[in-house]
């Protein structure tokens, strides 16, 4: 027996979060009944439906994708902009793991394994990402070490410590570059940072998530992520190294 989001992610509906909000907006019945209770547990053998359809397990699989400026992390759009799920021809329903804004480039899994996805994303865990960032301004010293001790945004949260590294500033032009690691995934978490010190992100890019860069793909290429970068990716989520 096990909770009804946790067989939803593991068939690859959606990850164990968004299997959630499909549970309580009535769109899971198990055995002809409509389930709308988070932690309803599913017994062995019980038929469990979304959207009328029964629920059957696939061959899992996890992508990588170099995504592209101006495409949107999401299944479909309402204004009719192209979608990162769009850009792979794969056979599998396969959905974004998080989310990189729509004028965000760079590393996006892609899988349809729910708790893959929950364990790349869940707030307990924290996975390094690495960003090249630009800014229309050049950070100062205090701002700097402001960054790497965590920053209050706007909402009143403060963030993990961070790692800067500037790579280029011009100080005639107000501009600068840096590198930017981050270990949480709050929304719109870098552009945000930035705010909180008056400037405003120009370029974006996710150059490494972990372990895995995208250097090798042109944006729009994407490839299969390798078993052992899979099993790895797990270990470092779960257990903060490498077995």
């Amino acid at each position: 027996m096990e909770r009804l989001q946790k067989v939803l992610a593991r068939a690859g509906i959606a990850s164990r979060r968004k299997a959630e909000e499909l549970i309580l907006a009535g769109r899971v019945e198990v055995d002809g009944e409509v389930i709308t209770t988070l932690g309803f547990v599913v017994k062995k053998g019980a038929v469990v439906k979304f959207d009328g359809k029964k629920v059957e397990g696939e061959n899992k699989v996890y992508y990588l994708l170099h995504k592209p400026k101006k495409v949107i992390c999401s299944l479909n759009d309402e204004h009719d902009r192209q979608t990162v799920v769009s850009l792979l021809n794969v056979s599998e329903r396969i959905f974004p793991v998080g989310r990189l804004d729509y004028d965000t480039s760079g590393v996006l899994f892609l899988t349809n394994d729910g708790e893959f996805a929950n364990e790349m994303t869940h707030p307990r865990f924290h996975l390094s990402k690495l960003y090249e960032v630009s800014i229309d301004g050049v950070l100062t010293t205090a701002q700097i070490k402001l960054l790497e001790k965590g920053i209050k945004l706007d909402d009143g949260t403060v963030t993990l410590p961070s790692k800067v590294y500037v790579t280029k500033k011009n100080i005639a032009k107000r501009t600068s570059e840096m590198e930017l690691t981050i270990q949480e995934g709050k929304n719109r978490q870098i552009k945000r940072m930035m705010e909180a010190l008056g400037y405003n992100v120009t370029r974006l890019h996710r150059s490494k998530l972990a372990f895995v860069n995208c250097k090798d793909l042109r944006p729009g290429e994407y490839r299969r992520l390798k078993p052992f970068e899979v099993k790895q990716l797990r270990e470092l989520a779960n257990n903060g190294v490498l077995k």
